[in-house]
C-alpha cells in the first residue's frame, strides 16, 4: 500500500494540516509536552493511544487521513494523536519513523503494534482487534 519516504524540506508556513489532518477526535500534537500530556491522559482512562506519524507533503497520508477522523469518532474507547513528522522532526526520529503514514498502537505508553502505509483495512482490522481485546470499552 501507499506510503511517503520521509524527506528533509523547509516547512511550508502556510501549512492546512490542521483541516485537513485532524478532524473528528483526532488530536494534533505540535509539542513533546502535549505527547507526553496526551499520553499520561490515557494512561489515566486506560485508553489504548494510536498514533499517526504523518506529513502534509505526503500524498498517501491525505488519503488516509478522512478515514482516520472516522475511526476516532467510532471507537471512542481510544485516543487518536496525529504528529507531522516536518514539525516535530527530532521527536518522529526518536520514533524510528522511515516512512509516512506510520501508525502506532501504544497502551500505557508501550507499543502493541505498528502499521507502515496508508493501508485502509489493513488500519481498520488492527483497530478492531484492539478494541475487541478490551471488553468493558467494546463500541
Amino acid at each position: 500500500m501507499g506510503n511517503c519516504v520521509a524527506k528533509s524540506q523547509a516547512k511550508d508556513s502556510d501549512s492546512d494540516h490542521d483541516v485537513e489532518f485532524a478532524g473528528g477526535k483526532v488530536k494534533l500534537i505540535t509539542t513533546k509536552e502535549a505527547w507526553d500530556q496526551y499520553l499520561e491522559e490515557a494512561r489515566r482512562d486506560g485508553k489504548i493511544v494510536i498514533a499517526n506519524f504523518s506529513a502534509t507533503w505526503c500524498g498517501p497520508c491525505k488519503v488516509i487521513a478522512p478515514y482516520y477522523c472516522e475511526l476516532s469518532e467510532k471507537y471512542t474507547s481510544m485516543m487518536f494523536l496525529l504528529v507531522d513528522v516536518d514539525e516535530l522532526t527530532e521527536f518522529s526520529t526518536s520514533w524510528d519513523i522511515k516512512a509516512t503514514p506510520t501508525f502506532f498502537f501504544l497502551k500505557e505508553g508501550q507499543q502493541l503494534d505498528k502499521l507502515v502505509g496508508a493501508n485502509k483495512p489493513e488500519l481498520q482490522k488492527k483497530v478492531v482487534a484492539i478494541n475487541d481485546s478490551l471488553p468493558e470499552y467494546k463500541q
